[in-house]
Formats: structure tokens, C-alpha cells, sequence
């Protein structure tokens, strides 16, 4: 069948089964613009390139599903950088499809030219400059296959605009044409039998046993076998930034998130654990902090479907390359009906971290502004059952992760590994494409809110209902929270404004409903009001305490051994006991 490369690239995209593309049209895609009319995939809008990437990211996150965005050449692909680099570091599936100058104008620096190849190639786990139109087919199918196998992550295909031009001969690849294509990438998914049997050993004999769960265990599908291992081993879970949902946080042994701004039980046990079972973790310096200091007495197992991640930063005692899901099972099999050791001793003290240092903050007192923890319990305790949480990147964001209650997989979304600021609204946006049955929520701060808002406008013309909640304390504040803490409050470059911009206004004029709350009497009754509005986006700017801190916390380079606790729990760093 006769077509242009541009028909055939709408033509893949429809063969891929791809329901939304996000994208900004220009210059040099423009060919392939056309076709999207007469096609059954929705394109939605945005205002800002990097705004699609995000929001093709948080599609993925919630369906997992390869996301698609589609941008021009030049600053528009300069402007998917940072989204790349996002889903690379959180090993995001995305299709990116940018434009490029004609090939007889590529290296002349033509009008928006830039060597889109050669800029992502550090961001993406493959991409290609397409020089032959009758490959586009290949290309795009392999494209989606290297996206969502093995390590899920972001390819690329940059396409010169007469590529798109040319007339092909449209034919679709069989999967073993896919294969025969990719000699090279055959991901291992079933762990060494060896290794399993050694895992299935080890955990057999620990007497301080700690399931590390990372964000592999997602991507895998992997939940309910994290959940029967946990449970048949009597095996205590944390469960990373990137992990949230992933193992019920109201299961008795579940132990919450680890980390800098982890909570006192999960960074301990970490510390005092003789076994690490490591599933699908990197072994991030977030969670490690001083790595020579990291949990210093525990053995690891270390389960990872990326064999360049199995002694990055530690070595494991059992090293297992593949499939998260495949090798929980098989190490569940391993352990049999075999009795596991007696851990009372190791119960107990768990139980008693729990008891000592829970989550911690001071009350509100008249006169305050709002404190973001008591927001972010009442947002939590107000939500419909499946809601979707997105969060920026800073002090909102962990605050949402330590106080919202994650029962269920995928309804956590936010940018773990790059930290990008402006990460949330776009991204609730594409969580609220992929799953318009779930209600969205998106927490922000205002120094995120400012960076990215501007996709609300998007969200309004699309219908969209996403909801924004700001906690605006008029600071970067998480920056100001290091400035206090370790450069004597110092206070350099962290003020904002609380009412510039006001961001009401800006909400409203943007389509969006929009409240100002300051009375922790209005928190309640506001979150409820935006939670009936589902025919447009809503918008809550809550004015918070700038003086609120995220405790515990364990300063850059420190040991896990060195956190610190809320003031009222301790008037110094805690020192866990060896």
C-alpha cells in the first residue's frame, strides 16, 4: 500500500495501539499533522514541549504503557530534553517522535536545526535519526518494543521532514522481524536457578530480614508477588519513593519509605537489617545515604532486570539478573513450606521504632498559616477511593508521600531520580488521560506550580478535570529548609511571594476553579468542594507554614545512622543504637 512516510508513521502509531499523543506541532513535523486528522488517535495540545513529555510520562506511569509525545525540531526537541532525562532516570516507557530539518539540510545549520541524536543521547535508552522512509515501520515498532522491555525507559526517533514527505511502500513488522532486527537485545527475565536457591537460603536463615522494594517492582507488575514473598517469609517491606503503592502501606509489614526524608522505622531497619532483599532498587543515595555507612551488618540479595545496576554502588552476596516478577515467584517456590527462623526479638524492635519516633508535627496554633502535613491528612482522608496522587518535586513532596496512605499500585506519580520541579501538573494531566475513570489530584508548591501552570490551560480547552493543590508557604521551600538548617539561615534567593502571582486569578483565567484557603476550618469543606467539580480543573492555593520542616531527615553525606528527628522527639541527631 502506497503511502507517505508521514501516513505510514500515524499508520505504526494506530498498528501500536496508541490511544493519545501529546505534542506541539512546527516546521519540520508538520507533514505528519495531517494525517492525525483522519486518524482515531487523540492529540492533545499543550502549551510548552516539555510540558508533553510530562504528561506522556504520567500516562505511563498509570497504564503502564509506552507514552507518546510529538514535537517539531530544534527548541522544541531542546525543550523535551528534561523530560527524557526524567523518564530515563525513573525508567519512564516513552515513544518521542521529534522533527528534523530535510536531510540534504542536516549539518548546515538550518533554521531550527540541531543534532536532536546527538543531544539525548545520554537521556535515552535508544534513539535514531530515520534516513530511509521505508524503515519507518521497523522503527517505530521497534521503537515501542525496546520502551517497554526489559528496563522500561524513553526512545527517540528524529525524522527529517522529506522522510515524512516521501511516498513508501507500508508494510508492518512481525515480532520475529522485531527480533531478527534487535540481534543484540535479548533482556534476561528468569533469574539463575542457582541464585534463586542461594536467595531462597539466605532469607531462611536472617534473623533481621528487610524486603527493599524499588520502583523495578512497578515496571514488573511484580505487587502481588512482592506481597505473597513478604508474607511468606514474615519479612518486614520498606518501600522506595519510586516503590509507593507497591506493597499496601496498611499491611502489617509494611514499614513505609526509607531515605533522607524517609520516616525513623524504615531508614533503622534498614541500618540494623542482617538481610537486604533488594528487589528492583538502585541503591540510591537518597536512600543509602554515606553508601560505606549503609546498612553495615546485612548480606544482599539483589534482583534487578538490569545486570549494570547488580554491583553499581553495593556488591550483592547474591546477584540475580531478571524479571522482578518472575524471580519473586520462583524465590517463593524456593522457600517451600520450610518454617522460617524465629524473629520476635526483630518484631519487637521494629515495633518499638514505630512507637517512639511515628510521623511528627507541631499543631497548629492560632494565628498560623495552614501546616502542609495537616492538609496533606485531610486531602488524603477526603479522597475518593482510587485517587491518583501527583507531586512536584520539594518539601510538598515528601510530605505527600509520608502522609498519604498508598494501598494500592500505580496511584502514586512523581519525578524521583532527576527531581524535576514542574514535574506535577502536566504529569496529573497524562495520569488523567490514561485513567479518566480516577480522580487526580496534584500536589504542588509554588515555586513547582510556577514552572509549568501554564498546562492548565491545556487541561481546561481538552476537559481535563485534573485538581491542583498548591501548598504555597511563599518559599523554594526545601532550599530554605538546607538554608536554615546548614548555612545559618541564610536566606539566599528562596523567597517568592504569597500573592505574586495571585493564583486564583491566574487559575480562573486559565479555566480552571479556584480557592484561596487560610482557615484550617475552610481545609475540609474546600477539598470537598473541589473533589464535586469534575467539569473543569480545579485549583486550591493553600497558604502554609514557611517555618514547617520535613523531619526526619538525614543531611547530604551523613550516615542513616546520623537522622534527625522532629525537635520534640529529640533535641539532637539520633544515634541508633549498634
Amino acid at each position: 500500500m502506497k503511502m507517505t512516510g508521514a501516513q505510514a508513521l500515524v499508520k505504526s502509531l494506530e498498528a501500536e495501539k496508541v490511544e493519545v499523543i501529546f505534542g506541539l506541532p512546527g516546521g519540520a513535523i508538520l507533514p505528519a499533522y495531517d494525517p492525525i486528522l483522519d486518524s482515531p488517535i487523540r492529540h492533545i495540545l499543550v502549551r510548552h514541549e516539555q510540558g508533553a513529555g510530562h504528561m506522556a510520562e504520567g500516562y505511563a506511569h498509570v497504564t503502564g504503557r509506552p507514552g507518546v509525545a510529538m514535537v517539531t525540531s530544534g527548541p522544541a526537541a531542546t525543550n523535551m530534553v528534561t523530560p527524557l532525562c526524567d523518564a530515563y532516570m525513573d525508567s519512564v516507557p516513552l515513544v518521542v517522535i521529534t522533527g528534523q530539518v530535510s536531510r540534504s539540510f542536516i549539518g548546515t545549520d538550518g533554521f531550527q536545526e540541531c543534532d536532536t541524536v546527538g543531544i539525548t543521547r545520554s537521556v535515552t535508552k535508544h534513539n535514531e535519526l530515520v534516513m530511509d522512509p521505508a524503515e519507518l515501520p521497523m522503527l517505530v515498532r521497534q521503537a515501542f518494543h525496546l520502551a517497554s522491555t526489559g528496563r522500561p525507559g524513553p526512545v527517540l526517533l528524529d525524522v527529517p521532514k522529506d522522510v515524512l514527505q516521501a511516498e513508501i511502500d507500508f508494510y508492518w513488522p512481525s515480532d520475529e522481524d522485531v527480533a531478527a532486527s534487535l540481534p543484540g537485545y535479548k533482556p534476561t527475565v528468569k533469574g539463575h536457578p542457582r541464585m534463586i536457591k542461594e536467595a531462597a537460603r539466605l532469607i531462611s536463615e536472617a534473623q533481621r530480614p528487610v524486603i527493599y522494594a524499588g520502583g523495578g517492582i512497578l515496571k514488573a507488575r511484580a505487587a502481588e508477588a512482592l506481597r505473597e514473598l513478604a508474607e511468606r517469609a514474615g519479612i518486614p517491606v520498606v518501600t522506595t519513593l519510586m516503590a509507593r503503592g507497591a506493597f499496601p502501606d496498611d499491611h502489617e509489614l509494611c514499614l513505609g519509605m526509607p531515605g533522607m526524608h524517609g520516616n525513623y522505622t524504615a531508614i533503622t531497619a534498614l541500618q540494623q537489617a542482617d538481610l537486604l532483599v533488594t528487589l528492583g532498587a538502585r541503591f540510591d543515595d537518597r536512600v543509602t545515604g554515606r553508601v560505606d555507612a549503609f546498612a553495615p551488618h546485612a548480606k544482599v540479595i539483589h534482583v534487578d532486570i538490569d545486570p549494570a545496576e547488580l554491583g553499581k554502588i553495593r556488591q550483592p552476596d547474591v546477584p540475580i539478573v531478571g524479571d522482578c516478577r518472575q524471580v519473586i515467584t520462583e524465590i517463593v517456590k524456593a522457600l517451600g513450606d520450610a518454617p522460617q527462623p524465629e524473629r520476635s526479638e526483630w518484631r519487637a524492635m521494629i515495633s518499638g521504632w514505630q512507637e517512639r519516633y511515628p510521623l511528627h508535627y507541631d499543631p497548629y496554633i492560632a494565628g498560623d498559616a495552614l501546616k502542609p502535613q495537616q492538609v496533606m491528612e485531610v486531602l488524603r482522608d477526603s479522597a475518593p477511593e482510587g485517587t491518583i496522587l501527583v507531586s512536584g518535586v520539594g518539601q510538598h513532596q515528601m510530605w505527600a508521600s509520608q502522609y498519604w496512605k498508598f494501598n494500592e499500585p500505580y496511584t502514586w506519580v512523581n519525578s524521583g531520580g532527576l527531581g524535576t520541579m514542574g514535574f506535577s501538573v502536566p504529569a496529573a494531566i497524562g495520569a488523567k488521560v490514561g485513567r479518566p475513570d480516577r480522580t487526580v489530584w496534584a500536589v504542588d508548591g509554588d515555586g513547582c506550580f510556577q514552572m509549568t501552570a501554564q498546562e492548565l490551560v491545556t487541561a481546561s480547552s481538552e476537559r481535563i478535570p485534573v485538581k491542583v493543590a498548591i501548598l504555597n508557604n511563599a518559599y523554594l521551600g526545601m532550599v530554605r529548609q538546607w538554608q536554615e538548617m546548614f548555612y545559618e539561615e541564610r536566606y539566599s534567593e528562596v523567597y517568592l511571594s504569597p500573592d505574586l502571582p495571585d493564583y486564583v486569578k491566574w487559575a480562573e483565567a486559565m479555566g480552571c476553579a479556584a480557592f484561596r484557603v487560610e482557615d484550617p476550618d475552610e481545609v475540609e469543606p474546600t477539598i470537598a468542594k473541589a473533589n464535586s467539580i469534575d467539569d473543569r480543573p480545579v485549583v486550591i492555593d493553600f497558604r502554609t507554614d514557611a517555618r514547617e520542616k520535613v523531619f526526619p531527615m538525614v543531611p547530604a553525606g551523613a550516615s542513616n545512622d546520623d537522622v534527625v528527628v522532629h525537635p520534640a522527639q529529640s533535641t539532637s541527631t539520633r544515634k541508633v543504637v549498634q
